[in-house]
């Protein structure tokens, strides 16, 4: 696996966006604003949307914003994609419209990457921002392989979080799967392929900071939550050797069906998901939707209070 060619790598970092600019102003304040010595370039992605001009702010010799719509398959993955290809960087990252890099992000993230030739792609921890609390969800200090990934999502290795080299991308781990149902986990399917390619390793402490709000795109949206996961089980045949990690999918899926309301499918779902991992808290949410002792709202919130989802 290559390195990097310099101490100080050019960085191009992806910033998909549909119709936010009150949230996109701060990522992009967020990406130009890094303590990182080398250069930056930060490419916002439009999507479904025309380019609108917004305020940068003053821009130094080594940092630059460009501008693009999205000329792939509509939604995130193409989004991410068109970025991918437009970027000019040696490093490549991603930062959702709607969160935040602190300063050091990339120079911490640099410099583990050089430090470890092998990585596929570098992370961090995240510090969770729901309502009126903050709650830090730090990485594992240990890299992560492919069956790490397949037994447990990580959550905390964020799209937000991700660095690669660009020569990782484009001849090992390949562009984000635009065929996923309305790109929903495009980044645990992308994710899963990067550490076939090599090992995850991440930056433990919290590196960027992760908004969870009523304007989250797929908060509420069950039933693409339910054909992405249902495909992504489909499309990544490892997960039949993971009892654990396939409930966890499954529990997902009974989860979403029951929010349809969708009975008959969730309880089909749900008997999977407790057949393959008893003790997962995927399975036994789908149950309280079930019996009818909690809304998916309430399960939601409660589970963003201490910095988790479904």
């Amino acid at each position: 696996m290559s390195s990097v060619t310099t101490d100080r790598p050019s960085v191009s970092v992806i910033i998909p966006t549909r119709d936010r600019p009150h949230l996109l102003q701060r990522a992009v304040d967020s990406v130009l604003r890094q303590d990182y010595q080398g250069s930056v370039e930060c490419l916002v992605v439009f999507d479904q949307t025309r380019i609108q001009h917004i305020e940068w702010p003053v821009r130094t010799p080594n940092r630059w914003v460009r501008a693009v719509r999205n000329t792939r398959t509509p939604g995130l993955a193409g989004a991410r994609n068109t970025g991918y290809l437009a970027a000019s960087g040696e490093l490549l990252g991603n930062c959702d419209d709607d969160d935040e890099w602190f300063p050091h992000k990339i120079s911490a993230q640099v410099r583990l990457l050089t430090e470890n030739a092998t990585a596929s792609v570098v992370s961090s921890g995240v510090l969770i921002s729901y309502g009126d609390r903050d709650i830090p969800r730090p990485a594992p200090g240990a890299p992560l392989d492919f069956a790490d990934f397949i037994r447990h999502r990580h959550p905390e290795i964020h799209p937000s979080t991700f660095l690669t080299r660009r020569t990782v991308l484009e001849d090992g781990i390949g562009l984000v799967d635009e065929e996923i149902p309305a790109s929903y986990a495009e980044d645990y399917e992308w994710l899963l392929r990067a550490a076939r390619v090599g090992p995850v390793h991440a930056v433990p402490a919290p590196l960027v900071r992760v908004h969870w709000h009523a304007e989250s795109y797929f908060s509420t949206k069950w039933q693409k939550i339910h054909d992405a996961l249902t495909w992504l089980l489909d499309a990544v045949p490892e997960f039949d050797r993971d009892p654990l990690g396939k409930g966890r999918i499954e529990g997902q899926i009974a989860f979403s069906a029951a929010a349809l309301g969708k009975r008959q499918d969730a309880l089909a779902w749900l008997a999977k998901a407790l057949r393959h991992n008893p003790g997962g808290r995927q399975a036994w949410a789908s149950l309280l939707l079930l019996t009818g002792l909690a809304t998916p709202e309430r399960v939601l919130a409660l589970g963003h209070r201490f910095g988790r989802g479904i």
